[in-house]
């Protein structure tokens, strides 16, 4: 059955005429006053992805008349919740609905004009998340004059699939249209076009890796922030491969005419099913922007390191122990065996010295925290120090940061994704106590939510850009500070610096 829209009034009662009004290209939407900001939820930026459209470029949604009203998350795209025991430490709403390219605002209030925009990508390995995850209530952000965009996109099957009848990235298509409605509409919200910072973490700074390669997105952003995420694609012909094992599961041609016709709730299980069982880490069957040629004319990696984007502002940075959001909860880190261990640094090719550094600077870490420590930082940091290197001197200034406080929650220490309620000073929030705890330091979050919001207004989050000296801003443990080169002797291992450090 299809999800009623939102309601849409030209008038309205006498409570609700004194609600905030934006008038956007396609027509006004009301919001609403909360907690000393105006917000608006759920504005479509597109055309439901339904259809006919489904497998197809987005669209520009259908004009309205009268007022719509924004005051409720918009549908979320097709997906599951993370399986056990990920579903318990991240939360992921699911809000029914076929109109799932939408997207939220918070801005201050009373309004303003010509304030910097910071646009959020979420993360989820392309299977996961929305934009109406509480962890992402952009309040602060607009307390602090920076208006926040959150942006829905289609996810796995659906947004990345790979056919020979439809194009490629549609997912990464639906976030250069929601850039584009930015561009085109944020002035009515208070912010200025010519000031917009794309922010994303884990597949979402993944994403922004790819929109800083794509000659469309040129002119869309002026900054971009990458968290635990780097520059990376797939050839087509690799990408194709979830998509045709999900095609054979279900037993229909690997084509989006053939998986269209296919019942949408059987789609998400074979999804599930395929894609079950992997994770960032430790590989497996997943989703992955590919090299289209189309969007995409190269390798986002190979393509920022030859200089593309050079203009753009970048802070990039990860969390000193990722691995264990996925090691500690499912016991890898105790269940992996010392023979286990060198037969995965056999398949990653670690050069022996390289691990013997790693052994040496963690005296008494288990096999599985070596394995976590040596793959964080082979998919990373080294690829984020080596993104610094070739942009230092070049036009577009780059800041490092590392993200070090330890959750006690689980023993999950500084692990994949513990950053973002600091980011967004939202510790409070349920999701962010999941993984934080209850007693996280606001004091921290304090120092990295105005580092961000330095970053959106003037590019400089107050520590100095990257140069030879290799400064990085470590957020915890302890009070935030600058370090030079940390933990060089690891990073001097890796092919990529050991013939050049």
């Amino acid at each position: 059955m299809t999800a009623a829209p939102p309601p849409i009034s030209a008038a309205g009662s006498p409570a609700n005429r004194t609600a905030p009004l934006a008038g956007t290209a396609h027509g006004t939407v009301r919001g609403s006053h909360e907690q000393g900001v105006a917000v608006f939820r759920g504005i479509p930026y597109a055309a439901a992805p339904v259809g006919a459209r489904r497998f197809r470029a987005p669209e520009p949604p259908e004009p309205w008349a009268g007022v719509r009203e924004a005051v409720a998350y918009g549908p979320t795209a097709p997906k599951r919740p993370y399986a056990p025991p990920l579903d318990r430490l991240l939360p992921d709403p699911d809000v029914p609905g076929e109109n799932c390219l939408n997207l939220n605002v918070w801005t201050p209030s009373p309004a303003r004009t010509g304030l910097p925009v910071l646009v959020w990508i979420h993360g989820g390995s392309l299977l996961h998340g929305s934009s109406a995850v509480p962890l992402y209530d952009g309040t602060a952000f607009a307390r602090d004059r920076v208006v926040l965009v959150s942006v829905n996109y289609r996810l796995g099957i659906e947004g990345f699939g790979v056919f020979p009848d439809a194009p490629a990235n549609r997912g990464l298509l639906d976030q250069l249209a929601a850039l584009g409605w930015v561009r085109d509409n944020i002035a009515a919200f208070g912010g200025d076009p010519d000031r917009v910072t794309v922010c994303g973490e884990s597949a979402g700074a993944i994403s922004i890796g790819a929109l800083l390669a794509a000659p469309r997105a040129r002119g869309l952003f002026r900054r971009a922030v990458l968290q635990s995420g780097v520059p990376a694609a797939l050839s087509v012909a690799a990408g194709r491969r979830t998509t045709e094992l999900i095609a054979k599961r279900l037993g229909v041609a690997a084509t989006a005419r053939a998986l269209a016709a296919v019942d949408p709730a059987a789609l998400l299980t074979a999804q599930s099913e395929v894609t079950a069982g992997g994770s960032p880490l430790t590989g497996g069957n997943s989703f992955q922007i590919v090299v289209d040629g189309d969007l995409l004319p190269r390798d986002p990696a190979e393509a920022l390191l030859a200089g593309a984007a050079a203009g753009v502002d970048l802070l990039v940075g990860s969390n000193t122990e990722e691995y264990r959001l996925w090691f500690v909860p499912s016991g890898l880190t105790e269940r992996l065996s010392r023979t286990k261990l060198r037969l995965a640094l056999l398949k990653f090719k670690v050069p022996r010295a390289t691990a013997r550094t790693y052994r040496a600077n963690r005296p008494g870490a288990t096999p599985g925290e070596l394995l976590g420590a040596l793959a964080t930082d082979l998919l990373l940091r080294v690829p984020l120090n080596r993104l610094a290197d070739a942009r230092a001197g070049a036009a577009g200034s780059t800041h490092f940061y590392e993200f070090g406080w330890q959750s006690p929650v689980l023993r999950l220490g500084a692990c994949h994704g513990l950053e973002i309620g600091f980011v967004f000073d939202n510790l409070d929030r349920p999701d962010a106590v999941a993984l934080a705890g209850e007693a996280a330091p606001q004091e921290l979050a304090d120092a990295m939510h105005a580092a961000w919001v330095r970053f959106a207004g003037t590019g400089d989050p107050g520590w100095p850009a990257w140069d030879e000296s290799r400064p990085v801003m470590r957020f915890g443990p302890g009070a935030p500070a600058t370090v030079r080169a940390p933990r060089d002797d690891e990073l001097r291992g890796w092919a990529p610096y050991r013939e050049h450090r």
